[in-house]
């Protein structure tokens, strides 16, 4: 399969698995919302500070789309709150593997996420930088090696503690890409 193909191939699987999330937000998140008044208790500014604990952890499987093609299982922590908790700490670590190389990515991303988490479709985005390395390492002159990586992702109300999730991962500064699924814990209970 050529280069060409596999990208062709990547960009329809990405356009139809945001035409998935499009038709699978609720109506009710795209209407006007009522305004609730923040809350003056020390509970909300509690909220509002920086707070590392594990709140949850998920496990995807994927596909990457490079050079190296092929699948990809992973797993990340939810590892707390950064002054918000729509801001959260993801460290994660994949194991990709291909007919020739295995790969390994272990990275840490702040996610930013649009909605609360009793929502029944939560959409977030993220940055963050991961270090990068196969197992030929030792002869590999630039092995291993930080990458830049950006997430786009949306995770679907699956049971009252899970989640859906489905995500794009661009890595090495968008010379890679790859596309996830799995599942996820959830914070709050279901909506």
């Amino acid at each position: 399969m050529s280069n060409e193909s596999m990208v062709r191939s990547a960009v329809m699987v990405l356009r139809s698995l945001v035409l998935l999330g499009i038709g699978v937000v609720p109506a009710r998140t795209l209407t006007a919302q009522d305004f609730i008044p923040p809350e003056t208790s020390g509970q909300a500014a509690e909220a509002s500070k920086i707070q590392i604990g594990v709140y949850g952890f998920s496990t995807r499987v994927g596909w990457d789309f490079g050079d190296d093609a092929g699948g990809i299982v992973s797993l990340a922590l939810d590892l707390g709150n950064l002054g918000s908790s729509q801001v959260r700490l993801r460290p994660s670590v994949e194991i990709g593997f291909t007919e020739e190389i295995d790969t390994y990515v272990v990275s840490a991303e702040v996610l930013y996420r649009f909605t609360v988490d009793t929502e029944r479709a939560v959409p977030y985005i993220g940055l963050g930088v991961g270090l990068a390395g196969r197992d030929d390492c030792e002869v590999v002159p630039s092995c291993p090696e930080a990458w830049l990586q950006f997430a786009l992702g949306f995770e679907l109300l699956f049971r009252d503690n899970m989640n859906w999730l489905f995500e794009y991962h661009a890595e090495d500064a968008l010379n890679r890409h790859r596309l996830f699924f799995g599942l996820t814990t959830r914070r709050g209970g279901g909506g």
